[in-house]
Parts: structure tokens; C-alpha cells; sequence
């Protein structure tokens, strides 16, 4: 039986991983429903993707009894009060990362989580692609040795979209794209680093628009970061151990590559049925398959990214953040 997917907002990511689902069988998976606040725009994606119900509300979406699964694609501040919703109404949640603005946000989502017993996963989407699934089984079968550095960063000239520098919006350099930065990290060395240093510069609105950060690890291992929303950079990832060394040669976030020591391995994705509005977006298919194991295999969150494993790249953004002084209402809260 196919899972049901209902879709909550009616944004481009939304529209990308609609997509994404049409490279998979439909006897696996299926969009049934997309809710936005807007009606007419709702209506406008159920028909351009063939969604059979459309909804003005997401809370028509979140009582409709034939979705299984809903993945969220709101804004940032939306995240918290969205998620609460679904998962009260005991629906299994995709959520868009971050998971929530802050650490106390996501501990909330996953302590709503678990006491509705009901499924939680942060769309960590890097973590299912192919090269990550290659890279995963190098690193456990000790390929590198002692893993001593990462180094990861992410760029690109986002500083005329809205979203990306109004704080009320969730704007900042961390929370958008440099997330998956810190994510990467914490992969591969799996705990909480011992110091943070956080260095960069912030737009007029107050969020960050350039920083890295230095995490070091016991046992002298280091990683180091670098995001920005003001410029391109080379969005390349590496981690070195004693016995050698594996590249992401470009969009680390979303990987076709990899480099080991020295030699190429390629991964390619299908191609799309529609135009897509981001890169290689029918790689948000990887993720939607996994979802749809953990909930046949009864599970409440993935052994892949794990509701620890969320909150503890949340508190790091956060350390990060106050060392930035980028502060958001939320965190006053």
C-alpha cells in the first residue's frame, strides 16, 4: 500500500519535493492532499501536481484521515506552532529544517513527539542521497582511520530574498543554509564539541550574512565551518583521518560526488518531470523513501537522524548564534 503524503504549505520547496515524489512509484508513494492559508494557491499545486484535495487551512489537512505522512515546508517561525499542530493531531511530520527557531523549540517538538508516540523527522535531506549512504559505509567501515578534521561551507548570494534577512522571517545565514554545515559535522564526529568559536559579521536587519565557526572535538579532532548569504564559495566538504581523506567536491548539501583519496565516485539522480526550483531536487526523494520505512517498520524517528541528534545541532546553532548576537523573538520566549 502506498504511503499518503499530505503537503502543508504550497511554497517551492513544496513544489520540489512534489517532484521529487514523481520519480518514485506511485504504488509506494502518493500526494493526497496539500493545505495553504491561501486557498486558490492550494487549489493552483493540486492541480499542476494531480493532488486529489486541496485545503484553505492546515488544520482541514491535519484532520484529514487518509494522509499518513505530512511533510512541512512553512518558514522558519512557522515551524513550532505547525508541527505542534500536526502532531497533536497524531500525524507522523516530515518537518523542514531547523526544526524549530531554537533548542527549546525543538526539545518542545520532540517532547510533543514522544508523548503522542507519533513519528518526528528533521528533513536533513543530505543524509539520504547515495554519496552520503556511500560515505556512512566508508567511515563505519574505518576507511579513514581515526577521523581528526572536517571542514565544511556553504555560500550563495541569497541577501535580496526577504525570507533570508528579516529576522521576524527567520532570516540569517545559520538557520538557512549553514545548518547543514553543522549537521555534517556532528555526522561525523556523532557528539557535543568541547569549545565553539564563532566569528563573522551580520546584515542591518540584525541576522548573520557571513561567519564560521571553529568546534573542537576531545581527542584533538577540530571541525570548521564557513556560511555566507552575501557571496558564492566553493560549498565543498572534507573529512580527514590518519589513513586519508574524503571530498564533496561541490553543493555538499546535496552530494553526487564523492572523492577518496584521490578517486572519483559518481552519483547521478533522476531527472525531473517538471522544472524544478532548486538543484538537484529530486534527491528529496531519498528522504521520503526512508520516511516511508521507518513508518512500515512501526518506528517514531529515524535511526539516521535522530530527534538527539536534532537537538543537539540546535543547541550548537544556538552557542553560535550568541556568540554572533543574533537573537530572534522566539528566544525570548
Amino acid at each position: 500500500m502506498a504511503t499518503r503524503w499530505g503537503i502543508c504549505s504550497a511554497g517551492k520547496i513544496s513544489h520540489d519535493f512534489l517532484v521529487a515524489l514523481k520519480t518514485l512509484p506511485a504504488t509506494e508513494h502518493q500526494a493526497v492532499a496539500i493545505a495553504a492559508r491561501d486557498l486558490a494557491r492550494a487549489q493552483d499545486y493540486a492541480q499542476k501536481h494531480g493532488i486529489p484535495r486541496a485545503y484553505g487551512s492546515y488544520e482541514e489537512l491535519a484532520q484529514d484521515p487518509d494522509v499518513d505522512v505530512v511533510y512541512v515546508g512553512v518558514i522558519h517561525p512557522e515551524h513550532l506552532p505547525v508541527g505542534r499542530l500536526f502532531l497533536g493531531a497524531g500525524k507522523p511530520v516530515l518537518l523542514e529544517k531547523p526544526l524549530g527557531m531554537n533548542a527549546a523549540e525543538v526539545r518542545e517538538l520532540v517532547q510533543l513527539a514522544q508523548s503522542h508516540g507519533v513519528f518526528l523527522m528533521e528533513a536533513y535531506w543530505t543524509r539520504f542521497f547515495p554519496a552520503s549512504e556511500r560515505l556512512y559505509s566508508l567511515l563505519s567501515q574505518g576507511a579513514l582511520g581515526e577521523l581528526k578534521v572536517v571542514r565544511a561551507e556553504f555560500g550563495a548570494p541569497l541577501s535580496g530574498c526577504p525570507r533570508i534577512v528579516q529576522k521576524e522571517l527567520g532570516g540569517g545565514a545559520l538557520l538557512d543554509i549553514g545548518c547543514y554545515c553543522v549537521q555534517f559535522t556532528t555526522m561525523v564526529f556523532g557528539e557535543r564539541p568541547e569549545s565553539i568559536l564563532a566569528s563573522g559579521f551580520l546584515q542591518p536587519t540584525g541576522v548573520d550574512e557571513t561567519l564560521s565557526v571553529i568546534l573542537n572535538y576531545r581527542g584533538k579532532r577540530q571541525a570548521v565551518i564557513t556560511c555566507s548569504v552575501l557571496t558564492e564559495l566553493p560549498n565543498q566538504a572534507a573529512i580527514s583521518g590518519t589513513k586519508g581523506i574524503i571530498q564533496l567536491p561541490s553543493e555538499m548539501w546535496s552530494p553526487t560526488e564523492l572523492v577518496v583519496n584521490g578517486q572519483h565516485e559518481e552519483f547521478s539522480l533522476p531527472p525531473p518531470a517538471q522544472p524544478l526550483n532548486f538543484p538537484k531536487s529530486t534527491g528529496l526523494r531519498y528522504e521520503a523513501q526512508h520516511v516511508r520505512q521507518c513508518l512500515l517498520k512501526g518506528l517514531k524517528e529515524s535511526p539516521m537522524v535522530s530527534l538527539a541528534h536534532s537537538e543537539l545541532v540546535a543547541s550548537i546553532l544556538d552557542e553560535v548564534r550568541r556568540q554572533m548576537g543574533v537573537t530572534y523573538t522566539q528566544d525570548r520566549a
